[in-house]
């Protein structure tokens, strides 16, 4: 963490402390000189009286105690203190995490704040409504857009173009490996300009090119479309998952990210409604009904892309500007926010949320050993569910079901994914286990993968939908790893390149996914069945018990070494070292 000189010294009177708490609301390329002044005194008013704070959230995974963790979080008294301890208690290590001068939120930043759990709780709420939400409905638009080729399906999008269930292939794996290729660069744009303006441009571009397939020709214009959309929309989920850590703490990360993916369930269940009805137009002025689709659909994100630009703030001490002159946070409440944030993770104010990455920090976050296991998890997990999923609309139409029955039938595996999603989720973070409790997902998929693996050549439709609804209820385990993921990164420089590289390596397991199920395979699908079987056990038995077991490796290596430590040598450490985030010898992986 970069220290001014200055910072380091213990020289003099403190100012008056509102002098540090001056208003600046636009972004912030150089620090201020007062306020750059009134950091360089803060550490030297760091209070290390922490008999009225609370004790930092237990990282110990506790897998038994789930309705006791719960309760043990729940405060007693709602005016009682919320602030936590943390390095910032302690002078001598605050000086060592102070954030760097370029962070845009420092003229904020109070070690010394205290707040109320009822203060903490209505700011939450409000983060909630006002950034978490838009978050909500802007990946609702991706999944709006990126989806409706599986609606399309059901009005015979193949047979109207010319094409087989080999171009459909190819054009999900060209989706696919452009969405893959665009995720780094994506990133690093949205570092450099703020993903508070990259993300309402991807927006309003994908929406662009979904209104064009209006005007689809044949195979070569569905697969340049296609692949459009990929290079579009690639790095949006990184780009906005590092957006919302600039609001939420860690503990609060993976629940919110279980209402991202909610979102995306929901909108599935109010695409295939709109789906009902839109599909309806086919032959109004001799169009196709998907074509409808598309350009209906297309307009409804672009919309959201425009509102976009004025909902997305660049950080929680800039939310004041022309058309919203009052901002959505007072100062103490700014300071709250950004307090709780650095006292959670002091590497978040490390960089201004306009830095761009050097390419020696893109180099040594590429190189991040540690992450790499999580980044085999991501190109593995999703596998055994994925084609089930993508074919669902295809083997029902294959199996006697109309075009409107088709989409409905789909809506009752969305409800109770996201229900399941949302609840696997709050219970990895009550317990704090990842590894264990994203094995469910494979627990859930694997006997009903096998179900559909022993049925007949010509099974009765509904019992066919039964177990394929039975599979789709899965809890998706995915917002847990993106949060872990997330956690075990350590810096926002690192946090911003493993992103994208863990979203790389979903996106590649996507392109493995889509080409399972062949067409000399179909209708059953029964060798692809067989390998989603197989990759399932390998992820119940090898995948995730060896991922828990390196990172309680890598602690262990790092306990012995800093409990071997005297106090004088791990503040000289701590005030030398060169290494970042979780190559720290103080950094905790979680697992």
């Amino acid at each position: 963490m970069a220290t001014p000189p200055s910072l380091l010294r213990n020289d003099g009177p403190a100012d008056d402390p509102d002098k540090r708490r001056q208003s600046s609301d636009s972004s912030t390329d150089s620090i201020d000189k007062d306020v750059l002044r009134s950091t360089e005194q803060s550490v030297s008013k760091v209070s290390n009286r922490t008999d009225n704070l609370q004790d930092p959230i237990d990282e110990k995974p506790r897998f038994t105690d789930f309705f006791l963790r719960r309760r043990r979080l729940r405060p007693v008294d709602d005016n009682a203190i919320a602030t936590r301890r943390s390095v910032y208690d302690d002078p001598v290590l605050a000086k060592h995490y102070w954030p760097t001068a370029k962070y845009e939120n420092l003229h904020r930043f109070d070690p010394n704040a205290r707040w109320t759990f009822a203060e903490e709780r209505a700011i939450v709420r409000k983060i909630d409504w006002r950034v978490m939400l838009w978050a909500c409905i802007s990946f609702s638009a991706l999944n709006l857009d990126r989806s409706n080729l599986s609606q399309a399906n059901t009005d015979n999008i193949l047979g109207d173009l010319g094409m087989n269930t080999n171009d459909y292939n190819l054009g999900n794996t060209l989706f696919r490996v452009s969405f893959l290729c665009a995720e780094l660069p994506s990133q690093l744009v949205s570092k450099k300009l703020g993903p508070d303006r990259w993300i309402p441009v991807q927006m309003c571009a994908w929406s662009i090119v979904t209104m064009g397939q209006f005007f689809l020709t044949g195979r070569t214009s569905f697969l340049i479309c296609r692949a459009l959309l990929g290079f579009i929309q690639g790095g949006f989920i990184p780009d906005l998952i590092l957006y919302l850590s600039y609001f939420y703490t860690k503990t609060e990360l993976p629940i919110r990210l279980s209402f991202f993916w909610m979102s995306s369930d929901i909108c599935s269940i109010v695409a295939s409604f709109l789906a009902f009805g839109i599909l309806r137009l086919r032959g109004h002025h001799a169009k196709a009904g998907w074509r409808w689709l598309f350009l209906i659909e297309g307009a409804v994100t672009l919309i959201i892309g425009i509102s976009t630009f004025f909902r997305m703030p660049p950080s929680p001490t800039q939310t004041r500007s022309w058309f919203r002159p009052k901002g959505w946070f007072s100062e103490r409440e700014e300071t709250i926010v950004v307090s709780r944030i650095l006292r959670d993770d002091p590497t978040k104010g490390d960089m201004h949320n306009r830095e761009a990455l050097t390419v020696k920090r893109l180099w040594t976050a590429v190189l991040d050993y540690d992450l790499w296991p999580l980044y085999i998890v991501g190109l593995l997990f999703g596998i055994p569910v994925s084609p089930p999923g993508t074919y669902l609309t295809l083997s029902l139409r294959n199996l006697g079901f109309g075009t409107f029955e088709t989409n409905l039938l789909t809506i009752p595996s969305t409800v109770w994914s996201f229900t399941n999603t949302f609840l696997v989720s709050v219970l990895s973070e009550a317990v704090n286990d990842r590894a264990r409790v994203s094995m469910i997902e494979d627990v859930w998929a694997l006997p009903f993968l096998v179900a559909l693996y022993c049925l007949p050549a010509n099974p009765n439709q509904w019992v066919y939908y039964g177990l394929a609804t039975a599979l789709l209820s899965y809890p998706y385990t995915h917002p847990i790893q993106v949060a872990w993921c997330s956690r075990n990164s350590g810096a926002v420089a690192s946090r911003t390149v493993n992103a994208s590289l863990y979203n790389m390596f979903v996106q590649a397991s996507s392109i493995i996914s889509a080409n399972i199920y062949r067409e000399d395979d179909k209708p059953r699908y029964r060798r692809g069945n067989r390998t989603l079987i197989i990759i399932s056990c390998i992820n119940l038995t090898i995948l995730y018990p060896s991922t828990k077991l390196y990172y309680i490796w890598r602690n262990k290596q790092r306990d012995k070494i800093w409990n071997a430590m005297t106090s004088e040598q791990k503040a000289e450490y701590l005030a030398t070292t060169k290494e970042v985030g979780n190559r720290r010898l103080d950094f905790r992986f979680a697992h």
